[in-house]
């Protein structure tokens, strides 16, 4: 039996961006545009409502005010975040620079490509957060990587592989499984993990660890 493709929601205030964005995607046999929202009001409500598999989320929108709601991409995905975890919400932006992925990454992103950059790092990211994985641009993981980070305490060798298994999509059930360890045991690196990193959730431990170059990520 064919699998069901994946559901995407398209968030982006430019309605040529989303158009091509919708043909690009549907040119996949796995990926299906189910919504636009050319707000990031209106993203929310309809990944609320929708659930789609994926939300790819624009980082600015022209023109949006700071009033009651998400103003932006990234309080967006905050709002996501919080209302509906499930979802998993990818940037997708022309703005590259350190600050803004490490934002839209605290905030719960967990993906980030650039609008310039080949489709084939849009279509990775999206599979990959679908399955709960971080689906980053090279060039993003090169600049997270590139950063300074002040000195913190070092991963064991069991906590890298706790953190690299989460980076590639698993649950913590599968990490047990694949590290022949309970699930309590993994729970429990998992905590030592956020201590360590500075952290209190799985992605922010990922995009952490990516940021301090203590994974391969494909």
């Amino acid at each position: 039996m064919t699998a069901s493709p994946l559901r995407l929601l398209i968030a982006d205030d430019h309605v040529v961006v989303r158009a091509g964005l919708r043909a690009l995607l549907e040119g996949e046999p796995d990926l299906e545009v189910i919504a636009e929202a050319s707000a990031p009001e209106e993203a929310v409500q309809l990944a609320l409502s929708l659930a789609p598999d994926v939300v790819l989320m624009d980082l600015r929108f022209d023109g949006m005010s700071r009033g009651a709601g998400a103003a932006d991409g990234v309080e967006a995905v905050r709002a996501l975040a919080a209302g509906a975890p499930d979802v998993p919400v990818v940037m997708l932006t022309s703005y590259s620079g350190r600050a803004h992925v490490m934002r839209a990454l605290e905030a719960g992103a967990r993906g980030y490509v650039l609008k310039a950059g080949p489709p084939e790092d849009l279509f990775r990211a999206v599979r990959s957060a679908a399955v709960g994985g971080m689906g980053l641009a090279p060039e993003v993981v090169g600049d997270l990587v590139g950063q300074v980070v002040s000195p913190a305490p070092e991963l064991t060798r069991r906590e890298r592989e706790v953190v690299q298994l989460m980076a590639d999509g698993h649950s913590n059930r599968a990490i047990a499984e694949s590290l022949y360890l309970s699930e309590a045991t993994i729970k429990t690196h998992l905590v030592r993990v956020y201590r360590k990193l500075g952290v209190d959730n799985r992605a922010a431990a990922v995009s952490e660890a990516v940021r301090r170059g203590l994974l391969e990520l494909t």
